[in-house]
This record gives C-alpha cells, sequence and structure tokens, in this order.
C-alpha cells in the first residue's frame, strides 16, 4: 500500500501544496533578511534545501519518491522554518507563543529520520543474504536510531547556542534547557514509534529501488 492512497489529495494537488510551501520558505528568507534576523533567513534556506532534495534524488539517482512523502518531508521543514519566523505581525515566533509548535516539528522531523532508517535498514536486508532483521528488532532499531539522531541534534543546539553567546550574537538554534530537552527527546520517540508502527508499510517502494541501487554499487 503507497502512503499517497493514505492522504486523500490526488498527486497533482499533494505537488501543488509542495511547491506553494517552497513558495513560502523564499519568502521567509527575504523576511529574515528584510529583519535582519540570521536565524529565520538560515532555518528557511536550509529547509527550503531540504525540499529540493526529493527531486534530485529521483532525477540523479532514479529513486521514485512519492508525492505524499515529498509532501511529508516538505511539511516538517516548513512548519520549522514557519516556527522560527512567526506569523505576519507576530512581536515572538512561533515557537514561543505556541506551547506544542515544538512538540510538532519535533514529531514530524523524528518521523522523517525514522523513514529515512528504516528504509536504508530494509534495503540492505533485501540486499544481502547474511542480514536478517526481524520485526522486533526493526522497531527497536527505528527507536534507537532516532533517540541517536536527536541526542546529536541536542548536542548541536547546545554548542551553537553557547557559541553565539560567548561571541554576543543571536544564535540561530535555541535550547531552552534541560526540561526542553527531554520534552524534545519524547516527542523525537512518539516520531519514530509512529513510524514503526504504522509507518513501515508506506515505504514499500522506497525500499526496493534502495535495495536494487544497492546491486548496482556491487563490485
Amino acid at each position: 500500500m503507497r502512503l499517497r492512497d493514505h492522504v486523500g489529495l490526488t498527486d497533482r494537488r499533494q505537488r501543488q501544496l509542495s511547491r506553494a510551501m517552497q513558495a513560502a520558505l523564499t519568502g521567509l528568507v527575504f523576511v529574515g533578511l528584510y529583519d535582519g534576523n540570521p536565524g529565520i533567513v538560515l532555518n528557511a534556506a536550509i529547509g527550503l534545501g531540504v525540499t529540493h532534495l526529493p527531486a534530485v534524488l529521483e532525477r540523479d539517482y532514479h529513486i521514485p519518491m512519492d508525492p505524499a512523502l515529498t509532501l511529508w518531508i516538505t511539511v516538517a521543514v516548513f512548519l520549522h522554518a514557519l516556527g522560527t519566523a512567526g506569523l505576519p505581525g507576530s512581536t515572538v515566533n512561533l515557537y514561543r507563543s505556541v506551547w506544542w509548535w515544538d512538540h510538532l516539528t519535533h514529531t514530524l522531523s523524528s518521523s522523517i529520520v525514522a523513514a529515512a532508517g528504516y528504509a536504508t535498514a530494509r534495503a540492505i536486508e533485501l540486499h544481502s543474504d547474511g542480514v536478517s532483521l526481524p520485526g522486533r528488532f526493526m522497531f527497536v532499531f527505528i527507536l534507537l536510531f532516532v533517540l541517536a539522531f536527536g541526542v546529536f541534534w541536542e548536542v548541536i543546539e547546545f554548542g551553537v547556542t553557547a557559541v553565539a553567546s560567548l561571541m554576543g550574537t543571536r544564535s540561530v538554534l535555541v535550547q531552552y534547557g534541560l526540561d526542553d530537552t527531554m520534552l524534545d527527546l519524547l516527542f523525537d520517540t512518539l516520531g519514530g514509534v509512529i513510524v514503526a508502527v504504522w509507518g513501515t508499510a508506506h515505504l514499500t517502494d522506497l525500499v526496493g529501488v534502495l535495495s536494487d541501487r544497492f546491486g548496482d554499487v556491487e563490485p
């Protein structure tokens, strides 16, 4: 079963939504430049780059990207970038004004990380006769993979915030303390659980193509 079959939107509509959010991300870059806010500029620019990755993978590496999967990635990075900027006319961004915004973006982002980890591991399993990953192990693997990435991200946030503080400049990433870090990791885990329980069945096409690609690079 493909992911697109559960979204309830046509492929054309999904692509239109992805392009609309790409245009909005471009607008956020200019908003950040106008406000002199490097955090908005950097987050929006990186997010815009990430939204173009599916097209690059499909064009250069012949990995078919389901429009729903592309939309999933685009929504995650768009909401993160929007959270750093806030709504027009607002004096504070959405991460500060909406208590659940950080939880939402961490869940979405971690679900993408979980999907990438699962697809890669399953492709290796299908490609190699010497690798066997039982369902229970795969569930644990997805959670550990997501948590490892989450911890890595929190360390980056801490480092960037500390360096910015020492230099007396505004940090492009913000860490709000230990409680915030623990909540971030909790919702990272939630994103991993969602993929482990419900999402793996919708990544079959991607797993198959990745497995074939591993076969293509064999010596």
